[in-house]
């Protein structure tokens, strides 16, 4: 399939010839590895190709050839911006509408001057200005006042790399930001493990007890050990990115370039990554480059009196649900910011990849809205944004190729093939997406069905439902499903019981089913990852509290805007119940070597038993989901030898009635029949509504 023209100008034609010398270049590999992976493909393969080939002309557009490398296109944060030099100052923005462009702060009292005037930089749409080293002081403000035909007004810098808001008058403001002594890092090296991937989900500003707005530095000093204590290996952090509304949880952006300052300075943020690197944990920041918020002050909305400088024009601009902008992947200078970006906080903060939100709203023109995506045709009927696919797979080159050890993550909900497979395979170079199925299959089970009809058959096949060929990050919920509107887990299983029967001692059945069902439904999904499992901050122990940031509604209160750590500290709560638990499952699916390498094998279901077995390496896990059956010597056939329990949930240091003796050795029965295959009976005793995993010896 030919890559579709779209209305903007800036799309690039591709010629007949430049097709046919790409087929010649790239047709021993680009769509192969794709399509004999999933013969289901070979239909569409025109259009694999297509894309694929769509995306090495960009590239070779971009480096010119090969002349330069796509790591060398992406350095436009290094240009643009407010930069000290060894002269003084450098200041230069992209903005081809405007007319005249002043820079404006506490050093010229606001106003404009001619000294603070920039000058077009003639042949393009840049505009630079040069200034002596006391034009302007680290810590001052300023912004640009932009005159265009018919209009002017003040506007922060696209490029700007730190964004203030003021406590009293709520404005926001560029800051010269050039510390005398800048961050010296601690770790210079740093290779994040990935076998497999623990993420921890987390936000900096709620991540604190107390009504109020977190630092950098209280995460890095009373979470981070929280987190590395518990055994996660990576925390993926959230609303990083300048954002003027902070009840958006950092999804509406208006400083791409920008750390929130609400949270710290960039100083403390650094620091915070460089004690996680130190301590073994990657750091991965969640982007947002599918949208922008609107603001035209504060963000990119009209930067220059032209509202389609960044962004797809006619009813293309605006996003249908998010009340934001959509960005204009077809323009270079798009996908020069963009890139940019990403190479920034690489480079600048060491983040070690990106979570990629809303990845299916940049995929197609509907931005998958009321769509259902039943079929492989779903996926190629012409309605996808072809710009937006080539802006993803250049963007993964070059995540890849600035860092080779980095991370990348869809958050992709429609199904698209090859997200998360190779570029040379003619996938989009991802090297995870999200299993957004697994949490909206439990939140389903949860909701619709009695305990008794939780068919194991139906579990098994959705916490392992994936291509073979991509890597996912399973969970059992994210963020989402902690939001005001929606519920977690525990919430779902328990209700108004965590808050009158949370005590020990005094729980209610609701309470003790809660937690045991919480502990299989996180074991069962953590058990058969194939790239990497993610928590949400606080959810591992049944955080009680949705989320809901300070809002007009709520006379804007952070009281559900915050981390209530007191709870699992509290020994006489059931709470620590589970955040132990949650630690010891992690650290038995380190134990077990190459953890993503080893085939999850399924040993035995039976849908009326409500019993589910399957094993990793030298692990058997073995649920007994049914509310009220318990089983004495239930037999699985397995690789004879001797086996000893690592993890049970239904301990009683997690909460459980401790029904079954876990120092007990079980040693397999031998079986004639299966004498040649050196396979034995199992036999355990599993009661009901619990799950134990067995390691051999």
């Amino acid at each position: 399939m030919a890559t579709k023209k779209t209305t903007t100008k800036k799309t690039p034609v591709r010629t007949p010839s430049a097709r046919k010398t790409k087929v010649e270049n790239t047709a021993e590999y680009t769509h192969v590895g794709l399509v004999k992976n999933d013969a289901y493909l070979a239909p569409y393969e025109d259009a694999i190709r297509g894309r694929h080939e769509h995306a090495l002309w960009k590239m070779s557009q971009l480096t010119q050839n090969g002349r330069q490398s796509l790591s060398d296109f992406a350095n436009g944060y290094n240009y643009y911006g407010l930069h000290r030099t060894a002269d003084g100052w450098v200041f230069r923005e992209w903005a081809p509408n405007a007319t005249a462009i002043y820079l404006v702060g506490d050093f010229n009292d606001w106003k404009e001057t001619k000294s603070y005037l920039c000058h077009k930089i003639e042949g393009t749409g840049n505009w630079e200005l040069v200034l002596p080293p006391s034009a302007m002081q680290h810590g001052q403000f300023y912004k640009m006042r932009v005159h265009w035909t018919g209009g002017e007004g003040e506007r922060i810098p696209a490029w700007a790399q730190r964004v203030v808001q003021d406590e009293t008058s709520k404005i926001f403001s560029a800051q010269v930001w050039a510390p005398e002594k800048p961050y010296v890092w601690k770790s210079k090296t740093f290779k994040p493990q990935t076998s497999p991937l623990l993420i921890y989900e987390c936000h900096i500003g709620m991540a604190q007890d107390a009504e109020k707005v977190g630092s950098y530095n209280e995460f890095r000093e009373k979470v981070l050990p929280r987190i590395i204590k518990d055994g996660y290996n990576a925390i993926q952090i959230m609303a990083i990115q300048e954002h003027p509304y902070y009840g958006s949880f950092g999804y509406h952006v208006s400083s791409f370039f920008a750390a929130s300052s609400r949270f710290g300075t960039p100083e403390e943020l650094k620091a915070l990554i460089d004690e996680a690197h130190r301590n073994g944990l990657a750091v991965i920041m969640d982007i947002v480059h599918s949208h922008a918020v609107k603001n035209e002050v504060e963000g990119l909305g009209n930067l220059a009196g032209d509202p389609n400088q960044y962004f797809y024009p006619g009813d293309r601009h605006e996003h249908p649900a998010w009340d934001s902008l959509c960005f204009d992947y077809g323009k270079d200078e798009v996908l020069h910011f963009l890139l940019s970006n990403c190479k920034y906080w690489l480079e600048e903060y060491h983040f070690d990849g990106f979570r990629f939100d809303g990845v299916t709203s940049m995929l197609y023109y509907s931005h998958g809205l009321g769509e259902a995506f039943c079929n492989y045709g779903d996926y190629f009927n012409g309605h996808e944004d072809d710009n937006a696919i080539c802006y993803l797979t250049l963007a993964n080159c070059l995540i890849h190729e600035v860092n080779k050890h980095a991370l990348t993550i869809a958050e992709e909900v429609s199904g698209m093939p090859g997200l998360a497979a190779r570029f040379e395979d003619g996938g989009y170079g991802f090297d995870y997406r999200m299993a957004m199925n697994i949490p909206d299959y439990w939140i389903k089970t949860i909701k619709e069905l009695p305990d008794e009809a939780w068919k194991p058959s139906s579990i098994f096949w959705e916490i392992k439902n994936r291509r073979v060929d991509e890597k996912t990050i399973s969970y059992c919920e994210s963020h989402d499903q902690a939001l005001v509107g929606d519920k977690t887990i525990i919430f779902r299983l328990v209700d108004s019981d965590m808050y009158w029967h949370f005590r020990k001692g005094d729980e209610t059945e609701m309470v003790h089913r809660g937690i045991a069902l919480h502990k299989m439904i996180r074991l069962a999904t953590a058990a058969a990852i194939n790239g990497g499992y993610l928590n949400f901050m606080g959810n591992e122990f049944g955080h009680p509290e949705w989320i809901d940031f300070p809002r007009e509604g709520n006379g804007w209160s952070y009281k559900y805007a915050r981390r209530q750590w007191n709870l699992v500290d509290n020994k006489e709560l059931c709470y620590h119940y589970l955040g132990d638990f949650d630690r010891e499952m992690l650290t038995v699916i380190k134990s077990e070597k190459n953890f993503n390498d080893t085939p999850v094998q399924e040993i035995w279901h039976n849908d009326g038993d409500q019993i589910l077995a399957f094993s990793r390496g030298e692990l058997v896990f073995v649920f007994n989901f049914s509310p009220t059956r318990s089983y004495s010597d239930y037999g699985f056939l397995v690789p004879e030898g001797s086996y000893h329990v690592v993890l049970n949930t239904d301990a009683r240091k997690f909460g459980g009635y401790g029904f079954a003796d876990d120092t007990v050795e079980h040693l397999t029965n031998a079986d004639p029949l299966y004498a040649d295959q050196h396979k034995g009976w199992l036999k355990l005793y599993i009661p009901a509504r619990s799950a134990v995993v067995l390691r051999k010896k």
